[in-house]
């Protein structure tokens, strides 16, 4: 029979995983999971207003990091290829942020959070994207090369590490074509989108 104590903890990190927002259901379109998720608009307005960073171009990285996924992790690794291994890496959450960014972030903001929040998250990408561009000269617009100074860390993509990757750099075309389709949607649906934003706050 279960201790009383484990019983509890299973309950409460079931009920934790169950109040977890679902990914949207139509991620090709930004108007679409906006609309879905009219908090997800604040927040990403709410992070470009702090640290300059398109929301497109946010949310482009997310989408290839997580699919929108508040909870999720790297691949496996294998030991010998068959037996698992722990992750690949220490990643987690809707932006896959690292401990160590993670905790920088945290500092730099005066406060915690939590990589599987998606406002704390969306905040990240912006903080990091303008961070690469102070460090980097990285245009908070070109979504090609933020994302690979993202994945690859401003020291990697200094040290052109992502060059003997091929499969990155089309990732990165992948990521940039997106944040281009974000944009031109966003372009559309702004207004709708500010409108219900400013109505919001008035009630």
């Amino acid at each position: 029979m279960k201790s009383l104590p484990a019983v509890s903890l299973a309950l409460c990190l079931a009920t934790l995983t169950g109040c977890m927002t679902a990914p949207p259901k139509d991620q090709g379109n930004l108007c679409s999971i906006y609309r879905q998720y009219p908090a997800w608009y604040k927040d990403s307005v709410a992070m470009q207003s702090k640290w300059g960073t398109p929301p497109h171009i946010a949310m482009a990285i997310m989408k290839q990091e997580s699919s929108f996924v508040a909870d999720a992790l790297p691949p496996r690794a294998y030991l010998l290829w068959v037996i698992p291994w722990g992750r690949v890496s220490p990643s987690y959450g809707y932006a896959q942020a690292q401990p160590p960014a993670w905790s920088d972030f945290e500092r730099s903001m005066g406060s915690s959070g939590s990589r599987d929040d998606f406002g704390d998250a969306i905040m990240f990408i912006g903080w990091y994207a303008a961070g690469t561009q102070q460090q980097l000269g990285i245009s908070k617009w070109d979504a090609y090369n933020q994302y690979l100074a993202y994945h690859e860390g401003r020291g990697g993509f200094s040290r052109n590490t992502y060059r003997a990757k091929p499969w990155l750099m089309q990732v990165a075309r992948k990521v940039d074509q997106q944040a281009k389709t974000y944009g031109a949607q966003l372009n559309q649906c702004r207004g709708e989108l500010e409108r219900e934003r400013r109505s919001f706050w008035f009630f």
